[in-house]
Formats: structure tokens, sequence, C-alpha cells
């Protein structure tokens, strides 16, 4: 009998020091969304700039392209303004030039917003100088050239001036190139948009951009650099894709199949920030059928304002309406990881 005290002190030890460990927990496996395919409508002309939700899979807004022509950028310690580069608007500096006095274009060099939105190269550029709490504008009067509407007529020049930032509120002068009808305005911060529009032709009419955490994608022109076969850069009006500056980076793909990307295959791929990385490149124009073509094997995954990750890709330009097809209608699928 008391040859069995040791073996029986060793199972009862054994069963001890198992009941001090946890059971392993069971990892469920990540379930993906289902898959969605949609179109937005950008029209013929190119008329509109819609934001788009990818988690609620809806438009979010759909604004007229025309109706904003200065961005200013509203964030608490934000100081930047931004030209509606969807209509090819621009400006130029005038040197030695007093607001009101009239002015031309001879000579001017042409300032175009970077369409990767960095911060560098604005075409409003830096301003002013800092007093105090209130930033001072440095009396940099610029000429406005706001570009062409849909239907490619010209919409004018303006002269522009930014006075302040204080208190939350910008303040600004415009008049026409011709020195003509002198106005000064005034735009404050508010809620939670990435800007505040504002309209020269209706100044006192609220544009109001989506707030910033409930849009990913907005589909639109914009104006980008484009490079000559000697690699001199030229301005060029395309229809793309652009993201949400603040919250949304997106990687690319062009090698895997797109039912192959799951969630952890996203999470190890390189994400970028710059807002044209979608950009227009997806589409082809063949000359020889006279249409435009999408590449389907170009998959992006995106990282939405929630954070959540989805494959996307394009699969359309057209909308086939009464026997005919209309571009500016770009369509696409995607699947929430």
């Amino acid at each position: 009998m008391l040859r069995l005290i040791p073996g029986l002190i060793i199972l009862l030890l054994a069963v001890s020091l198992s009941s001090c460990f946890k059971e392993d927990e069971a990892v469920l496996p990540h379930t993906p969304g289902d898959y969605i395919t949609d179109t937005v409508a950008l029209t013929e002309t190119y008329k509109y700039q819609v934001f788009y939700s990818l988690s609620d899979s809806n438009v979010v807004a759909s604004l007229p392209k025309t109706s904003w022509d200065l961005g200013f950028e509203n964030s608490p310690n934000g100081w930047r303004v931004i030209l509606n580069t969807s209509c090819f608007m621009k400006s130029a500096y005038l040197s030695d030039h007093i607001f009101g006095i009239p002015a031309d274009t001879m000579g001017v060099s042409w300032l175009f917003n970077p369409s990767d939105g960095s911060a560098d190269s604005l075409a409003a550029g830096k301003w002013f100088t800092i007093e105090n709490s209130d930033t001072i504008g440095i009396n940099r009067i610029l000429l406005i050239d706001r570009g062409l509407d849909e239907n490619g007529i010209s919409r004018g020049f303006y002269q522009f001036v930014i006075d302040s930032l204080a208190g939350g509120t910008y303040y600004f002068r415009i008049a026409a190139m011709n020195g003509t009808n002198p106005r000064s305005f005034a735009v404050a911060k508010q809620g939670g948009a990435n800007n505040i529009l504002f309209s020269i032709s209706n100044p006192t009419t609220i544009v109001e951009e989506p707030q910033s955490s409930d849009w990913d994608l907005l589909f639109t022109q914009y104006t980008t650099l484009l490079f000559t076969d000697v690699g001199d850069p030229y301005p060029y009006l395309v229809t793309g894709v652009l993201m949400n500056p603040k919250f949304v980076e997106v990687a690319v793909d062009s090698l895997s199949a797109f039912e192959s990307i799951d969630f952890e295959k996203a999470q190890t791929m390189d994400f970028s920030k710059l807002a044209d990385k979608i950009g227009y490149s997806w589409k082809k124009y063949d000359f020889d059928a006279g249409i435009y073509t999408v590449n389907s094997d170009e998959i992006f995954v995106i990282r939405d304002t929630k954070g959540f990750l989805y494959k996307f890709r394009f699969v359309g330009f057209y909308n086939y309406n009464n026997n005919r097809s209309e571009k500016g209608y770009p369509s696409f699928e995607y699947q929430k990881l």
C-alpha cells in the first residue's frame, strides 16, 4: 500500500496544476460582408460631385460642381484655402498690385491645388503671418480663374485677398478682375465638415460639404498634373475618385484575383493616404472604339472612416438608357472584409 503513495501524489499534483491553466479560447473566423454593386451619377457632362459612404452603401450628397469656388479649412487649427479644381480653377499672384485696381492675365504664372491633397504648393499659398492668437493676411492679391462649367463655358476672373482668420472666422475680399464691385465677406468655421464651401456667384447661399465622418469617397472631376514625353508638367482635368483626406486610406493590388483578397491578406498591404491614390487611371479611353474601358483587375483595399476594410473594384462607366449609352456613371463592386 505504501508503494502506491508516490504515484498517487504525482497524479494529484498533475490534476492540480492542470486546473491552473485556462482552456484555449476558440477564435471565430472573420466573416466578410455581402458583395455590393452600385453606380453613382456624375452625368454625361460630369456635372456633379458625389460623396459616397461604403458602410452605408449610399450617396451622402451630390453637389453641382459649379456650386462653390473656395473651400476654407474647417479644423480648429486649419488655415488652408483651396480652389474648386473640378472646374479647372487656378490662381496667380499679382505682384505689386493694389486690390480694386484693374488687373489682367498677361505674364502671370498659374498655380493649381495638388490633387494628392498635400499641403505644399497650394494655389492660395501661405497667405498670413501670426500675430498673438490671430492669423493676419500679408495682403497677397490673387487673380482667380474660376475655370469652366460643365458645358466648357468660362466662369470668369476675380481678384481675391484674405485679410485674416480671427476667432474661427475667415475675412476676405473679392472684386471683379477690372476692380469693380469690391465686396467683403466673412466665413465662420462650423460643424464637422473638412471645408466650409463658398460661392462667388451666390455668397449668401450655404453650400454644405458632408460631415467628414459621413463619407469615404468623392466621385468627381478634378485637376491633376500630367507630364509630357520629355517630363514637362501640365495641368489636366480628369474624372475619377478622391478619398476623404481626414480618415480614409487605400492599398492597391493589380496581381491578385478579386475573390482571393481576404481580411488577413488586406492587413499585410501597404496603405496610402494620398487623396488621389484611387484616381482616374482605372479607366482608359479607347480611341479606336470611341469608348472608355474599365480595368476591373485593379483592386483597391480601402480603410474607411470607421476603420473597416473593404475590397473594391470598378466594373463600368456607362449608363444604358433607351438604347443609348451615357458616360459618367461609374459602377463598382465591393465587399466588407
